[in-house]
């Protein structure tokens, strides 16, 4: 008897794998009854390149039946469908060539997105990190030293990732931009995308074994985990004090130091002229502290102290020595 979630898996996979039948016009010889249109921003240093490659977007989508408007005034892109148009979901693929155009993304990668295999997916990194050293810490980490980690990303995905500002444009098959979000959103929530990427290779090549193919992959994929240690301290443990009937002293006040200062009775003048002394007499402590610290390194060193009256020769063993030389004399 067959298992009914296998058979709901293995339809879910023919699903991703089928491949979407070509619609062309004679499937919609009355073309659209409606007019739809879609308009998106793009920020000034864009405009420059629009501008140049706008007449290569305009004769593209001219093909498909979509009109294409650059308004350099107010920095906008808008698509329109005509009467020409005769496929119903060239408007949204349209949409989404002007959004890449506007994210940096460069006209042949773009426009890759009107085919129907090909899909695209901008996904937005600005609001998953508040802290902004750590926002540019972790989207740095998607690119890798000299783009190797994005480039990985891309062959293992076989999609195109473009990283500019708060964003993330990917463009390629609808599987590998799934591959693609989750690693973009699992690295913005600190967890670095090697692991991502180690487990796409290992499934790449377990796939390829039919012996393997249809078990539980759980068991050979890296599992991450999180070793970040809380530097919050706990609370100090309080020493039991001697237990005392009298409560604390009451703290002098303000006046009370005053009073016994005798600060209290002087003028405003006499005051300022007090704290100035004070002050006066701390920056020039502070400052002899500075000159002997400075003066240090050349103070001379203590030489050692020579023993008077007493020479090095009398040190010496002069009989010892003289029958030493009998002996040697002797031997010879």
């Amino acid at each position: 008897m067959a298992n009914p979630e296998s058979e709901a898996s293995e339809a879910v996979e023919d699903a991703w794998t089928m491949k979407i039948p070509e619609f062309r016009k004679e499937d919609n010889p009355h073309r659209l009854l409606e007019e739809s249109a879609f308009a998106t921003l793009f920020p000034k240093y864009r405009e420059r390149y629009l501008k140049e490659c706008w007449p290569l977007v305009k004769k593209m989508l001219d093909d498909h039946g979509v009109r294409a408007e650059l308004d350099l005034i107010e920095g906008s892109m808008t698509v329109s469908t005509t009467r020409k148009t005769w496929d119903p979901y060239i408007i949204v693929k349209a949409r989404d060539l002007i959004k890449l155009l506007a994210r940096s993304v460069p006209y042949e990668q773009a426009l890759r997105v009107l085919q129907d295999e090909v899909g695209s997916d901008i996904i937005k990194i600005g609001s998953m990190v508040r802290n902004r050293d750590k926002f540019v810490k972790r989207r740095q980490r998607l690119v890798g030293p000299n783009g190797c980690t994005l480039k990985a990303i891309e062959l293992l995905t076989n999609c195109y990732v473009m990283i500019q500002g708060k964003t993330v444009a990917a463009l390629g098959p609808y599987r590998g931009l799934q591959q693609v979000r989750k690693i973009v959103e699992e690295t913005m929530k600190n967890v670095h995308p090697i692991y991502n990427i180690k487990a796409l290779m290992i499934k790449r090549e377990l796939a390829k074994d039919p012996k393997l193919k249809d078990e539980d992959w759980s068991r050979f994929l890296p599992k991450f985990t999180s070793k970040t240690v809380s530097k919050r301290k706990g609370p100090k443990k309080q020493k039991n004090k001697e237990y005392t009937p009298f409560p604390p002293p009451q703290p002098e006040s303000k006046v009370d130091k005053e009073l016994a200062s005798g600060e209290y009775f002087l003028k405003e003048n006499q005051r300022r002229a007090r704290k100035r002394k004070i002050i006066e007499e701390k920056q020039a402590e502070a400052a002899k502290v500075q000159e002997e610290r400075r003066q240090k390194p050349f103070v001379p060193p203590e030489e050692p102290e020579y023993r008077k009256g007493k020479s090095k020769a009398a040190d010496v063993d002069v009989e010892s020595l003289k029958k030493k030389i009998n002996r040697a004399k002797k031997k010879k």
